[in-house]
């Protein structure tokens, strides 16, 4: 007997749903209930301090796991003097922060917990999340910017040497470049996260069709899609990294702006 079709909703994934409810968490009219992606949020937060914690031990010979820390801090540390200088230094506790919370984000939500009937979710595959880190990153650019260099700051816009003609033009379109930033930022990794998570499942939709169609159907569909899927994790899992590194390395980039107005 032929199973039937398995019914797949790719965007079921990125629901927000409340956990305990959403009666009686009203707050000035707005509805502050804990959902999946608050609670995901959280455990991304606990493990990465625990990460950090078992870290930060300071032992003259460093195990793999102090290695590991010191990896990162010290990654995140030559990516900000790289791009903004010495000034930067005052900038890496929050780049370094940036980095690994979207990292471990970007990770948790790839783990194949389903198998002990726990389904992470992933946050930053909803533009909300992703919007508010890179509005984050662009308010430190506005107030470091402004605080630093007052007005002159309006200088970014118009290159050295540009003539009075061209600045009238050039001005407008350097500004709006610049006020686009953090969509840009935003969207970026809230694209690659959710593509890449709507492909696995529909993938895993014609895995289950195809074997629910007979045995033929299974090995000329269920098979190729399955190894496929395999190849896709690995690939998102390069993704979830590489993402994390773009957002912090756009944001040193920016706040360079802000330090130099170059």
């Amino acid at each position: 007997m032929v199973g039937e079709p398995a019914k797949v909703d790719p965007m079921h994934q990125f629901t927000i749903e409340p956990l305990f409810g959403s009666a009686g968490w009203e707050v000035a009219g707005f509805n502050i209930a804990f959902t999946n992606s608050a609670l995901w949020m959280v455990i991304t937060a606990v493990v990465l301090w625990l990460f950090m914690l078992g870290g930060m031990k300071r032992q003259l010979v460093p195990g793999r796991w102090q290695m590991a820390v010191e990896f990162f801090t010290g990654f995140i540390d030559s990516l900000v003097e790289a791009n903004v200088g010495a000034a930067g230094k005052k900038y890496v506790p929050y780049i370094f922060s940036l980095f690994m919370f979207i990292l471990f984000a970007n990770v948790l939500g790839l783990m194949p917990l389903g198998i002990v009937g726990i389904h992470p979710f992933t946050f930053t595959s909803h533009f909300t999340i992703t919007g508010v880190l890179a509005i984050m990153s662009f308010s430190i650019v506005l107030v470091v910017g402004f605080w630093k260099h007052k007005l002159h700051f309006f200088s970014l816009f118009i290159p050295s040497g540009t003539p009075l003609a061209m600045a009238i033009i050039i001005f407008p379109i350097e500004l709006v470049s610049f006020l686009f930033r953090p969509f840009s930022l935003g969207l970026r990794l809230f694209v690659a996260m959710m593509a890449g998570h709507v492909l696995l499942e529909v993938l895993s939709s014609f895995v289950i069709d195809g074997w629910n169609a007979g045995a033929g159907f299974g090995l000329l569909v269920g098979v190729p899609s399955f190894l496929l899927m395999v190849a896709i994790c690995a690939l998102e899992i390069l993704v979830a990294g590489i993402q994390a590194y773009v957002f912090a390395l756009l944001t040193s980039l920016y706040i360079n702006d802000a330090e130099h107005l170059h």
